[in-house]
């Protein structure tokens, strides 16, 4: 990954347009993914481009495809005007079959990747500079899906795809997104436990997007850290771990948390926030920390430390890329 992430690519992309899967060629498998999701690396034979494409080997039939149907919409929604956000190219059909295809830009490896590449090669956590600039393109791409009214609910780093030369991060794979301008609570707690929001957990019904920011704030901590900040097998004991760190929140942080299906079930572990113990001042400044401990907050903080986010990556960005000039 390169030094320091760019903040200011901005691409127009054309609309998404139909085509037939004939018009590929298989390259290799990518990989696969929840609920019977393949990822193909293809090539367009008239014109060469190389792209990514997604199709549920589960789906047979018109009504099995909705899902993915239901993706793309999502998608498309969210990567208009979005570079932070994997580009949906095209929709491809099987003429025979009828089954579907996300003809996506290929994009890649996955933040997780890279983290297990380090990891395994003995190297240190990447620089703050560099996280604060990976940050500032996450949450600006969230924001900008969150303004269509889209929420990821699976942010997490296998999520998260890193270009070539390593100067932008995508979110990707729009498979437990959700509308919230066309569902209505009660919202289904889904994703993946080490990155779901405490209210998500606590089976909150009408949870909204600051549960993404709470997974943003989950990514930010693994790529300071090393590791993942909370990582347990349960969501009773992964709610434990995370009351254990930040704190059992009481009716004037969660109005609503007495009226919970779990809120019984929690007892106060302790009323003071240890987070600061985990990221000291040697491993994240007191400015990275303020937007860390925003984010990974009980709720009503998440919305301000985005903002703050966004706001200072920029500059922290520029000012590693001078530092490294004179170097």
């Amino acid at each position: 990954m390169a030094s320091c992430i760019a903040t200011g690519v901005r691409e127009p992309r054309a609309a998404p347009r139909n085509s037939t899967i004939d018009e590929y060629e298989e390259i290799c498998c990518l990989g696969m993914g929840a609920f019977g999701a393949v990822y193909k690396k293809v090539r367009h034979r008239a014109t060469g481009q190389i792209v990514a494409i997604k199709r549920l080997t589960d789906a047979v039939g018109f009504v099995a495809q909705i899902p993915l149907l239901r993706e793309a919409g999502l998608l498309k929604k969210s990567c208009r005007d979005n570079p932070f956000v994997v580009g949906l190219l095209s929709i491809a059909r099987n003429p025979a079959t009828m089954d579907s295809f996300l003809v996506m830009e290929c994009v890649g490896p996955s933040l997780c990747d890279l983290l297990r590449q380090r990891h395994h090669a003995g190297m240190p956590p990447l620089p703050e500079a560099t996280v604060r600039a990976v940050m500032w393109q996450l949450l600006t791409g969230a924001k900008k899906m969150h303004d269509g009214h889209v929420v990821h609910r699976d942010i997490k780093p296998g999520n998260i795809l890193v270009s070539a030369d390593g100067t932008i991060v995508k979110i990707c794979d729009f498979g437990l997104a959700m509308g919230m301008d066309v569902q209505e609570p009660p919202y289904e707690a889904t994703g993946t436990l080490w990155y779901m929001a405490p209210e998500m957990l606590l089976g909150k019904p009408d949870y909204d997007a600051r549960v993404d920011t709470w997974s943003l704030g989950c990514v930010m901590a693994e790529l300071i850290k090393g590791s993942r900040l909370f990582a347990h097998s349960d969501a009773a004991n992964q709610l434990a771990g995370i009351f254990e760190v930040l704190g059992v929140p009481d009716e004037t942080a969660w109005p609503w948390f007495s009226s919970t299906p779990f809120a019984t079930q929690i007892v106060p572990i302790q009323g003071r926030n240890l987070l600061r113990e985990f990221f000291p001042e040697t491993k994240l400044s007191e400015e990275g920390f303020q937007v860390l401990s925003g984010l990974a907050a009980h709720v009503q903080p998440r919305e301000a430390a985005h903002r703050s986010c966004r706001a200072q990556a920029p500059v922290v960005c520029q000012d590693e890329r001078a530092r490294t000039a004179k170097q």
